[in-house]
């Protein structure tokens, strides 16, 4: 019987638009912007700062070096945030949903304090709710300092929120990583980026 839920962020609960974040970098003055961003893991200063082994002002400073020109915490923000095409309504209905059917909602997200700054905050939605307000519990890879596909990362999880990976659901948009939690005995559904989830995610409930 299914008690949690494991939500990925990126490409399910909000919709990606990787070429946008690309376009964004690129305007900064980061030419191989397209060769250091990838859909589900980043390479070199990206990766670092997503990994936690560096700070979001460590990031600045690095992405400065890049581009040639000083660049500002704004200027990183307004780039990284070119991922975050639109938060379908549908979904964050159907967050609340589950929850008041009494399944505990657990985020586990490669991600980076600027994705978060914004995430976490009241603007989130569009109607003053930060995305704290539809989830039990939020794990993201630079706090945690591991990033999925590893073991390590959901084995944190798990063993912090004490539930059991046969009780649990992962929805992830990535093959791999959902190739892996289903290694672990957990439930998994791979939707596209984008697409609507909502309705099929049942289906793996009952």
């Amino acid at each position: 019987m299914i008690k949690n839920i494991i939500f990925d962020l990126g490409g399910v609960i909000i919709t990606l638009d990787q070429p946008e974040a690309i376009r964004r970098f690129q305007q900064l003055g980061i030419a191989d912007a397209d060769q250091r961003l990838n859909a589900y893991t980043q390479g070199g200063i990206f990766g670092l700062l997503e990994e936690g082994k560096i700070s979001a002002e460590d990031f600045r400073t690095e992405a400065s070096q890049l581009a040639g020109r000083e660049l500002t915490y704004n200027d990183c923000l307004h780039a990284w945030l070119g991922y975050a095409k639109e938060v379908p309504q549908r979904n964050l209905d159907v967050l609340r949903k589950l929850r008041q059917e009494g399944y505990r909602l657990i985020l586990l997200s490669n991600t980076n304090p600027y994705m978060m700054s914004w995430v976490r905050s009241t603007a989130f939605d569009g109607h003053g709710h930060a995305i704290d307000d539809y989830l039990d519990a939020i794990y993201c890879s630079y706090q945690v300092g591991v990033m999925k596909p590893s073991t390590d990362f959901f084995h944190h999880v798990l063993v912090t929120e004490k539930v059991m990976a046969a009780e649990t659901l992962f929805v992830d948009d990535g093959a791999r990583n959902v190739a892996v939690a289903s290694q672990m005995g957990m439930r998994t559904f791979c939707p596209e980026n984008g697409a609507d989830w909502t309705t099929k995610i049942y289906e793996y409930l009952r």
